[in-house]
């Protein structure tokens, strides 16, 4: 019995439990350890399920709010988790918690540009639209050849034609002659993006750099306006269609072709395309005129280079049974240098 006392007193000091009562005939070993356990280690034994912290007021899991988050997520493309952050932020309010979610994607995109800026973008999608008399083409550049084929950056190129359009269809036209003109980077950014769309041109390269995680930049952007008498030839070389617009065209290489014509004929459009090819390949610095001898300087006069789909003649001696005039043109080849655009 003295062994019993002296393990009763060293658990009361040990635990400052209450005394222990001395086991009974019968007690077992188990018994005993367990009348003896000090205090919590059986919580420790029993792990108790851990909370999650959920920032704003929860949103219930009822079929009306399941269906505002598959909203959301179907009208703005974010992520499951984000969408639902946003109802509960917002209260499952569908218009604000669309607004939040664009601020914060907004201050996303501006943090990563500012990170990847000065990074070289020499890949990216020439984006040519055509709509009634005025036809507008641009170009917007990224890193990677596979982020250019990335449905995201290509939308991109289709808000900036978009944006660009809606610029040149503010304009005056000229009643009796073409009108041409370049927007640079800087001009280009500053553009509104849309009735659809909220702020500038930039706001939307800021998102998608958000999104896909490479530099860009909004580089050039060039549109003619046309008045009746006028045609504008165009092509883009490697071309896909845009997903949602049918008349907008991406590719590598793009070429806008002014043509004069005393009539309207029915195969303008052949014409023109292959004119603009001619530009696309054989790069031209100028026009010239059908009086221009091949060779030599002449090299870069666009009327007097060798026809591109046929060497034996001049571009010239194809255009001047067609009926038409040649005036001016515009050409852009994506990730070119400064240089080369300034040429332009």
């Amino acid at each position: 019995m003295s062994l019993l006392r002296s393990l009763r007193v060293f658990l009361v000091a040990r635990t400052g439990s209450h005394p222990v009562r001395s086991p009974g005939p019968g007690t077992d070993l188990l018994s005993l350890q367990l009348s003896c356990a000090p205090a919590g280690s059986l919580l420790r034994q029993s792990p108790q399920p851990r909370h999650t912290f959920h920032a704003g007021p929860r949103l219930s899991a009822s079929a009306s709010s399941k269906e505002l988050l598959m909203k959301l997520r179907r009208k703005t493309g974010y992520s499951f988790v984000n969408c639902k952050k946003a109802l509960e932020t917002c209260g499952g309010d569908l218009k604000q918690a669309e607004i939040w979610l664009h601020k914060e994607a907004q201050k996303e995109g501006w943090s990563k540009a500012a990170k990847l800026q000065g990074r070289k973008t020499k890949e990216g999608l020439i984006g040519l639209l055509q709509e009634g008399n005025t036809t507008v083409l641009v170009e917007v550049n990224c890193e990677t050849d596979f982020v250019s084929r990335n449905l995201k950056f290509q939308q991109l190129v289709q808000q900036v034609a978009l944006g660009t359009m809606m610029h040149c269809q503010t304009l005056k036209d000229q009643p009796s002659t073409y009108s041409k003109g370049f927007l640079n980077s800087s001009e280009l950014s500053g553009l509104p993006a849309g009735p659809d769309r909220e702020g500038s041109l930039k706001d939307q390269l800021a998102l998608a750099i958000g999104k896909l995680g490479e530099n860009m930049i909004l580089k050039r952007a060039a549109w003619v306006k046309v008045p009746s008498g006028f045609y504008v030839g165009s092509y883009v070389h490697g071309a896909m269609q845009s997903p949602s617009l049918h008349n907008l065209a991406l590719g590598k290489y793009g070429a806008l072709v002014i043509c004069e014509t005393s009539e309207q004929k029915t195969n303008l459009e052949d014409v023109g395309r292959r004119l603009g090819q001619h530009v696309v390949g054989m790069a031209p610095l100028s026009v010239g005129s059908l009086d221009d001898e091949p060779g030599g300087e002449a090299e870069t006069k666009m009327l007097s280079q060798p026809y591109l789909l046929d060497p034996s003649i001049t571009l010239g001696q194809y255009v001047q049974p067609q009926g038409v005039s040649v005036v001016d043109f515009v050409r852009f080849e994506c990730g070119e240098g400064e240089e080369a655009a300034e040429t332009e």
